[in-house]
């Protein structure tokens, strides 16, 4: 496995992968030293946030390769159909993977997501539209869902 350290307005982020894909990307809650070189096999990923922090990116063309039960699998594979700036809710999402029953294993599923970004765990919130439970804390998710909305709150001065 390759890996480096970027840095993303919302942290140092870690990448890591190899040939057969994208493994982890995992925001940092301490400061960091940048890579100076970034594996040939992780320069498209970097690129690809790079994009999506500049709002020029909606949708991520990886090769991902995350380790986790079949379950968490399935959970994370139905994150990649949330579109970007929608969300949706724990309960909707267990729906949609066909056991309204397993919500909490769902959400513990969500919170275990080693694809930060990439698979848009981000976009999963409460019933009542609140912003419940997030790895890289819940400002993170706030300025996420912000970055993502079509709807952009204009300066008063």
């Amino acid at each position: 496995m390759e890996s480096c350290i970027v840095n993303t307005p919302l942290g140092f982020t870690k990448i890591v992968g190899n040939e057969k894909g994208i493994r982890s990307v995992t925001v940092l809650n301490s400061e960091e030293n940048v890579s100076d070189i970034i594996p040939d096999t992780l320069e498209d990923c970097v690129y690809q946030l790079n994009e999506y922090f500049d709002g020029e990116r909606k949708k991520f063309d990886l090769n991902l390769n995350p380790q986790g039960t079949d379950f968490q699998k399935r959970v994370w594979d139905e994150l990649l159909h949330i579109p970007y700036g929608k969300t949706l809710s724990y309960l909707n999402l267990s729906k949609k993977l066909g056991d309204v029953k397993a919500i909490r294993a769902v959400a513990n599923a969500n919170g275990k997501n080693p694809l930060w970004i990439i698979v848009p765990c981000h976009r999963v919130i409460g019933s009542d539209g609140s912003l419940t439970g997030y790895a890289g804390g819940l400002h993170r998710k706030q300025w996420l869902l912000e970055h993502e909305s079509p709807y952009k709150q204009q300066s008063l001065f």
